[in-house]
């Protein structure tokens, strides 16, 4: 398996990102698949729009054409400082810095030149890049613009001309996805995986089976699933190798050929499944005094608040467990974020 891949050049640690339509929309739309980062080298600047039920998304790429898959890393990187912050008891920030070096190595690649002048090419498109969708609620629409990113600052210096500092100014969606845990884990090999098919199928595959034991596809799903533009018969002939290698990290593959079907099969690699997180969850539910129980209920009006109690367990233990000696505090702020976000149950 690991002969297919890139060879590791430095350790890393956990990786995250987030779904950028699940955080955007919600429902029917959310569960549909709208691929957003471009799987070609050349640059893509055609707008894409994608509708259902009344509901649309737009994304509108810049001169420089839409991210690419490879781009993507820039965010992975970010998400994942802001996730090992939080379990240090570090507070949420919108600005994320970043070292070009540090995320250089992290997402295995080289540190020359021509990677650093990529790295500027990444945050051109992603910068550049805007989503507009529609919300409807109560017989009202609002339309919606937005971005990954709200702004960046790059120090560079001046005599190897070598970027020195990048600070990320981080969108309010990319944040709320951070703050709810609506991230998917990555493997540590998601960036070995050299071809962009690779990590997009890779992607599908866990979203789609996540802890599950398997998951079936028909090609022509997964052909339009991956945003591929390139035909049916060339995208079999993409996924053949990655089936025949089984080197995909955390799924096997298998193919039917009679029935023209992808099959993706659990390698149960991936670390806790929910009975092992709700127990866990159990140790911080505990600390929580019954006077904080009773304020919360003035906060997350309208919630049960044995409920929300259980979600605030899974967080904590999503984001790691952090060390908090005021667990009451804690909770309540998740209840006040909880009822910002999610506002009086229907």
């Amino acid at each position: 398996m690991s002969d297919q891949l890139k060879p590791v050049r430095h350790p890393q640690g956990d990786l995250f990102v987030c779904d950028i339509t699940d955080v955007i929309l919600k429902d029917d739309l959310a569960s549909m698949e709208h691929p957003f980062y471009s799987l070609s080298k050349k640059p893509d600047r055609e707008p894409k729009r994608y509708e259902y039920k009344g509901k649309w998304i737009e994304f509108r790429p810049s001169f420089k054409g839409m991210p690419t898959i490879y781009d993507k890393d820039l965010i992975i990187y970010a998400i994942s400082q802001l996730i090992a912050g939080m379990r240090d008891g570090r507070p949420l920030s919108k600005r994320v810095q970043i070292d070009p070096y540090a995320f250089l190595v992290f997402t295995q690649r080289g540190v020359g030149g021509r990677d650093y002048d990529a790295l500027v090419d990444s945050l051109d498109r992603i910068d550049g890049t805007r989503f507009r969708t529609n919300i409807l609620f109560e017989g009202t629409r609002t339309d919606k613009w937005m971005g990954l990113i709200d702004g960046a600052t790059m120090q560079t210096d001046a005599r190897t001309d070598k970027i020195k500092l990048l600070e990320l100014d981080l969108s309010d969606m990319v944040i709320s996805s951070v703050q709810e845990m609506k991230v998917l884990t990555l493997h540590r090999d998601y960036f070995r995986l050299s071809r962009p098919i690779e990590r997009r199928v890779y992607e599908i595959a866990r979203k789609s089976v996540g802890q599950n034991e398997s998951w079936m596809f028909k090609m022509s799903t997964l052909h339009h699933k991956s945003g591929s533009k390139g035909s049916i018969r060339e995208f079999r002939r993409q996924i053949k190798p990655i089936v025949e290698g089984d080197y995909l990290p955390d799924y096997m593959i298998s193919y039917d050929d009679d029935a023209d079907t992808v099959t993706f099969i659990n390698r149960n690699t991936m670390p806790r499944d929910t009975d092992v997180i709700e127990h866990d969850a159990q140790s911080i539910i505990n600390r929580v005094s019954p006077d904080a129980l009773h304020e919360a209920r003035s906060i997350a009006i309208g919630w049960d608040i044995y409920f929300v109690i259980q979600r605030f367990g899974v967080w904590w233990v999503n984001i790691g467990k952090p060390v908090t000696h005021n667990p009451d505090a804690l909770f309540l702020k998740f209840c006040r974020t909880w009822q910002e976000k999610k506002g009086r149950p229907s």
